[in-house]
């Protein structure tokens, strides 16, 4: 008679199936876990920390109106791409802008120039 034949398996021989059972329910319902921790001395807050976690699955997330790793660019190629095109967006508007301004400055200097010399024209028929 073996005394290890009558131990209990420390994991119980189903844990694996029950451990999937239990994270297939939570990442299908969600878990909310949030605490708050505050340091006061003599009634003045010194320190207080938020504590929010959430754990659910990426479609349950979204179901609640949780999806911030859509937009952020170091998490999603579809949002680094949005961001490229926007920044691509601004930087043509500048173009565009900084090429009216200049393309006024040059006909302002044209007009300028034309009338210098209509009025040397005007001075040296004057002088004739």
């Amino acid at each position: 008679m073996s005394t290890a034949a009558r131990m209990p398996d420390p994991y119980g021989s189903g844990g694996g199936a029950n451990l999937a059972d239990i994270l297939e329910r939570v990442l299908d319902k969600g878990v909310v876990i949030a605490g708050d921790i505050k340091i006061n001395l003599l009634d003045i807050e010194l320190l207080t920390i938020k504590l929010r976690l959430i754990v659910a699955s990426v479609d349950k997330a979204k179901e609640m109106g949780i999806d911030w790793w859509e937009d952020d660019p170091s998490l999603s190629s579809g949002a680094r791409r949005r961001e490229i095109a926007e920044e691509n967006e601004r930087l043509k508007r500048r173009i565009a802008d900084l090429e009216s301004s200049s393309a006024e400055a040059v006909t302002a200097g044209e007009r300028e120039s034309e009338r210098k010399l209509e009025s040397a024209r005007d001075g040296n028929t004057e002088k004739a």
